[in-house]
């Protein structure tokens, strides 16, 4: 069983930044695809942006060039920042780890976006 605990949300105003990141309970968190997803409330969880164990990333279209994923492997963290945040952007975050069928969820953390 891996646990996964998110940190770092918080209420910005529309164009400033936040990093949030998500610590994993493994000593194997390298062999982990890791992504983050986001719920706004009435709405679905949607994809944000993942990356492989070997370091590839993908975004969703309505965050490229906005937000980066990253991953630190000797820390078995991983982070979002989000730059040039928008009202949009209000939900709740939560990290995600897949390995070998596995899947696994953090609880999530709030992050609003004032207009």
């Amino acid at each position: 069983q891996v646990r996964l605990v998110e940190s770092g949300g918080g209420l910005v105003q529309a164009g400033e930044s936040l990093r949030v990141s998500c610590l994993a309970s493994t000593t194997i968190f390298s062999i982990y695809a890791v992504a983050w997803y986001r719920q706004a409330p009435g709405k679905q969880r949607e994809f944000v942006a993942t990356i492989t164990s070997s370091g590839r990333t993908d975004y969703a279209d309505s965050v490229k060039g906005r937000f980066t994923i990253s991953r630190d492997n000797a820390r078995n963290r991983m982070y979002l920042q989000m730059n040039s945040l928008k009202p949009e952007d209000t939900a709740v975050y939560y990290c995600k780890a897949t390995a070998n069928g596995r899947i696994y969820w953090g609880q999530g953390t709030q992050v609003t976006v004032s207009s």
